[in-house]
């Protein structure tokens, strides 16, 4: 037997924390130590942190990181560990993500990223360049400070593999897991038995699955151990990084670690028989073959041994059943773990949420509380950084610290009613019921006086006083009336937000909290700078349809038993008078409904259609209940109104990124936001396919008309035409 024990992390890294940074690493390392392991491996660019963008580009970046790199060298940190970091390297004139191979206080080799990130969230091409040499290891000179102070002058840079006295190791980052043709495959034939991939992999619901039947077929035809690191948290945006660090042998998970999580250090460890990846190989026939006639990868040899010989006490790792959580799960953690990692970075105080008692703002409500048992919890399992951040935050005094979610959410969060003459009864009872439920320190505040003294000055301005569309207004009347009062709640949010702790007498700021959704920002179903223009918006990508489902959860699973009936009721934004025949609806005002307006998102980003392929799929998918011409009206409908709001989302509150069809501006759908709200060209082209396919449908009907007239003449069967009466049946 070849006994391997490896270690492999989730750090929360905080983008150019370079202290805080190096102190997690240092964390990792010793508790990897202190489980017995030989190899440890952290998350990309775990040193400077991954999300530091174009920070990248400055020098000050790459010398700092080496600074880092040098002290962890020069202490025993590596002694007797097989330590793998992330930082940027400028090797010539170019920049790298590299990977640091390092032992006993030497650097054994650099490997560089061979397939950069860059598409959704990633700009890696920005920032850095891709190693192409796949055929030599390169000599690389170090800089002279670090060169004097670890006794190296040069080391071997490039993509290789490292070959000890009992084993065969190699790095590959991120992305090349999941490239075409990835180098684990190659790295297999040239006899590599360990994988390490560092990796920096964002959260979006549902996707952990395919992660990690990625890291299943690495080894599961080739065999081998797979060995997967991430960060986990907020690292500065708005991406929230999903850890979930696990060790996979021959196809199966034999370790994984958690998902959303408040720790700032968690350590993965597996203990494995490297003999069963030998054995599995040799059985292979196809695997031999390949083998024996591979490109041959080249290596750096290391005179060190890793393995320990059988023991029976040591215990063996075992295949284990990989833990999914469910979408509203997702939903509940994520942004829950990103939120808390925002808060105590920030130096606010905590949060203020305009609390309307729909469906969105109360999701954003039941995240917050969902944050506070988080946090209470980590803190009775006994983690004291959750702890100390806790009590800075809400102000605890003389040894006390949060025991009670509801108490903490108390010091911590405020929510505000803001309700005019058109809110109804029944939102302001839903709303005050949840903040009792969750804790909060609600506030119920009615803006009247506020938009009435705004009517009085433009009516003293312009001598015209504005009427809504019920009370015989126009639409421009009508939507001006609207946004009004939903800019007055932005204005009065922040005004809270900034004074309430001072009126408490509590230190620090509050955060405003946004509650727009995914599907509203890309229908532009939301007022410029209304109560959604927040500091930051934890269900900004999430879609209606998962909210609801997400508000079911909660109620039951979270114990807070009003989202049931928030759930329940219509969605509606409440800014217009209500009136016996007349009640404001979400879906009415859009002209469409939240579940076509996820079909739309889903088209337009993920499948990268345009309004032509577009109206061409959905003929297909809608065919049952709509025609072609119908189908057409909904996509002119939604590209208008789409290229109408576009503007919107250039000032969209920064959102936590959820949902690969989110149309946030600046970082993830990057299209312009003047259009020409016409789609002149592609409209025609769609109405020319509406023509041809009436046309071929009235043939059609002709057709099938005669031959049906026919039977029934010669067989008497009596049968009716199947089109009569619908000519356009068959879309």
């Amino acid at each position: 037997m070849r006994l391997l024990k490896v270690a492999t992390c989730s750090l929360n890294q905080w983008a150019m924390d370079f202290d805080c940074n190096s102190k997690q690493i240092k964390e990792s390392i010793a508790k990897a130590k202190e489980a017995g392991a030989a190899v440890r491996l952290g998350p990309e660019l775990e040193i400077p942190g991954y999300g530091c963008e174009d920070h990248f580009l400055e020098l000050d970046t790459v010398n700092h990181s080496w600074e880092c790199l040098k002290d962890l060298l020069l202490g025993d940190w590596t002694d007797g560990i097989l330590c793998s970091f992330g930082m940027p390297i400028i090797k010539g004139s170019e920049r790298y993500n590299c990977q640091v191979l390092c032992l006993n206080g030497k650097i054994i080799m650099i490997r560089p990223k061979m397939c950069l990130a860059n598409d959704g969230n990633y700009r890696e091409l920005r920032w850095f360049t891709a190693w192409k040499q796949k055929d030599q290891l390169m000599d690389f000179q170090l800089p002279l400070e670090i060169s004097q102070a670890l006794g190296q002058k040069s080391v071997p840079f490039g993509y290789g593999f490292m070959k000890f006295q009992d084993t065969a190791i190699a790095a590959e980052v991120c992305e090349e897991l999941f490239t075409p043709d990835p180098p684990h495959s190659e790295l297999a034939l040239n006899g590599v038995e360990v994988i390490m991939n560092a990796s920096g992999s964002h959260h979006q619901l549902r996707k952990l699955d395919v992660r990690v039947h990625a890291l299943i077929g690495a080894t599961h035809t080739r065999g081998g151990v797979y060995m997967y690191s991430n960060q986990q948290g907020c690292d500065g945006s708005r991406l929230y990084y999903d850890g979930c660090a696990c060790v996979v042998v021959n196809g199966d998970v034999v370790a994984q670690g958690s998902q959303f999580s408040l720790k700032d250090v968690e350590v993965v460890v597996a203990q494995i028989d490297l003999d069963v990846v030998a054995s599995l190989r040799g059985s292979l026939s196809s695997f031999q073959e390949q083998a024996s006639c591979k490109t041959k990868v080249p290596s750096v040899e290391v005179p060190y041994s890793l393995c320990l010989p059988f023991n029976l006490k040591i215990c063996l790792s075992l295949p284990l059943k990989i833990k999914y959580h469910t979408p509203e799960e997702e939903i509940a953690f994520g942004p829950g773990c990103w939120l808390w990692d925002y808060l105590r970075r920030s130096g606010a105080s905590g949060f203020l949420l305009p609390l309307s008692g729909g469906a969105d703002s109360s999701s954003v409500a039941a995240i917050v509380g969902c944050m506070c048992q988080l946090v209470v919890k980590e803190i009775a399992n006994g983690d004291e950084q959750v702890k100390a951040d806790a009590i800075r935050i809400g102000n605890y005094k003389d040894g006390e610290y949060p025991t009670d979610s509801r108490e903490f959410a108390k010091r911590i969060f405020y929510t505000v009613y803001m309700g005019s003459e058109n809110s109804s009864e029944m939102t302001k009872l839903r709303a005050k019921l949840l903040a009792d439920e969750i804790g909060s320190w609600h506030l119920d505040v009615s803006i009247d006086v506020v938009v009435s003294a705004f009517l009085s000055l433009f009516q003293t301005l312009t001598g015209k006083r504005p009427r809504y569309k019920v009370d015989g207004g126009s639409n421009v009347e009508n939507l001006s009336l609207q946004n009004i009062q939903a800019r007055i709640r932005m204005v009065l949010a922040f005004m809270l937000a900034s004074l309430l702790p001072w009126v408490h007498s509590k230190p620090g700021f509050y955060l405003v909290l946004g509650s727009s959704n995914v599907d509203e920002a890309l229908r532009g179903y939301l007022t410029k700078y209304d109560c959604s223009a927040a500091d930051i918006n934890p269900i900004g990508s999430i879609s209606k349809q998962d909210l609801r489902v997400f508000l079911r959860w909660a109620a039951t699973h979270l114990g807070f038993s009003s989202l049931a009936d928030i759930e329940a009721a219509p969605p509606t934004a409440e800014l217009e008078p209500i009136r016996s025949n007349y009640s404001q609806l979400d879906e009415v005002d859009m002209g469409m409904t939240y579940e076509e307006l996820s079909v739309y998102g889903r088209l337009r980003k993920i499948f990268r259609c345009g309004p032509v392929s577009m109206f061409q799929n959905l003929c297909y998918r809608w065919s049952a209940r709509l025609t072609p011409s119908q189908v057409a009206e909904k996509v002119k409908h939604f590209f208008k109104y789409y290229s109408i709001n576009r503007h919107k989302m250039t000032v969209l509150t920064p959102s936590y990124h959820a949902e690969s069809y989110s149309p946030e501006d600046n970082r993830f759908d990057l299209r312009q936001f003047l259009y020409n709200a016409r789609w002149p060209y592609q409209f025609r082209k769609i109405d020319e396919i509406v023509s041809e396919l009436d046309v071929k449908g009235a043939k059609d009907y002709a057709v099938h008309d005669t031959v049906t007239a026919t039977s029934n003449g010669v067989g008497g069967m009596g049968v009716a035409s199947a089109g009569s009466g619908n000519p356009k049946a068959g879309f």
